[in-house]
């Protein structure tokens, strides 16, 4: 089968499609035919070497998949063979076929193709866990999504939005921005030509009570000077590059409050209800009340290139490699 391998920490324009063995499956896994894989910001990193937690050389990237379950392992009930499956996998996912302890995975609803299903688990877990467990955010308040014009950006607009937020999306281009309108967005804020702080005041008449922050960099401390009273800002991750250093007594003045959210830790900690929550994001898509977009798509030869292309924050959306 066909397979993108990381040697050695690197590029990720450097990486290399080999051919290797199917996996074999244990007790309690099965088997994927993958058809889609989700590519994310952090498998840039992964490949890198510059993530927090440094994958061991050789591996294979890629966490999101979607596919048909061709094999199925000794004790597995609950699927059979051809249904269309989603699974985080961590790593791994890069390939032509994937096995998954069927813990992992979840049956796509009828009428989600395999590249969407493929980019939402990473993204919208985040976002709903985010707005709603750590951030508390609830209907009629004000709620800034920064670098709203990427994959975890517009699910953070899709799911605050059906929330019952009112949503402010702040992007970098207005390609970006325009999707995010389309994702649930209320209103818009081109944070490369403007002040964020004085735009987002004025167009709320004085603040947000929730900041989503996925960038970090320049734009952490303005964010955190657009909350209201009580107002909460969550540190999501650092697309930008770097970590920001804010002033404390931003945090202490109006009673606000600075909010870290790991889901990926959380979700490898606490199974039972990360699967709980995927399964209502599944709902939610089945009953459309979230509306998760169509990603770019490339082939697994052109996947480095496009991982480089998110690292580089060039691209609008989420990207699904598709066999």
């Amino acid at each position: 089968m066909k397979t993108l391998v990381c040697r050695q920490y690197q590029s990720p324009k450097e990486l290399s499609v080999i051919d290797t063995a199917e996996p074999v499956i244990a007790d309690g896994q099965i088997l994927v035919q993958v058809r889609a894989v989700g590519l994310n910001y952090v498998d840039g990193l992964l490949v890198q070497g510059r993530y927090q937690m440094k994958v061991p050389t050789p591996f294979t990237p890629g966490g999101e998949i979607s596919g048909e379950v061709v094999s199925i392992g000794k004790g597995v009930t609950e699927f059979k063979i051809g249904d269309p499956v989603l699974a985080n996998v961590g790593i791994g996912g890069l390939a032509e076929y994937v096995s998954v302890y069927a813990k992992q995975a979840l049956i796509i609803p009828k009428g989600l193709n395999f590249p969407v299903a493929a980019t939402l688990s990473q993204s919208y877990a985040t976002a709903l866990f985010s707005l709603r467990e750590r951030g508390r955010l609830t209907a009629g308040e004000k709620l800034l999504v920064l670098g709203a014009g990427g994959g975890v950006g517009l699910a953070a607009c899709d799911v605050g939005h059906a929330l019952g937020a009112e949503v402010i999306a702040a992007a970098s281009s207005e390609a970006k921005l325009q999707a995010a309108r389309l994702a649930g967005a209320d209103m818009l804020v081109n944070y490369s030509d403007s002040d964020l702080k004085t735009s987002v005041r004025q167009l709320t008449a004085g603040g947000v009570d929730l900041v989503f922050d996925p960038v970090g960099g320049d734009y952490t401390e303005p964010a955190l000077r657009t909350l209201k009273y009580n107002g909460r800002l969550l540190v999501i991750g650092f697309a930008s590059g770097s970590i920001a250093s804010i002033p404390v007594n931003q945090v202490l003045l109006r009673n606000r409050q600075v909010v870290g959210v790991d889901w990926g830790a959380w979700s490898m900690a606490h199974l039972d209800d990360n699967r709980l929550l995927m399964q209502e994001i599944l709902n939610w898509i089945a009953e459309g009340k979230l509306h998760p977009p169509h990603p770019n798509q490339c082939t697994l030869a052109d996947a480095g290139q496009n991982m480089q292309a998110l690292l580089d924050r060039q691209v609008v959306g989420k990207t699904a490699v598709v066999f």
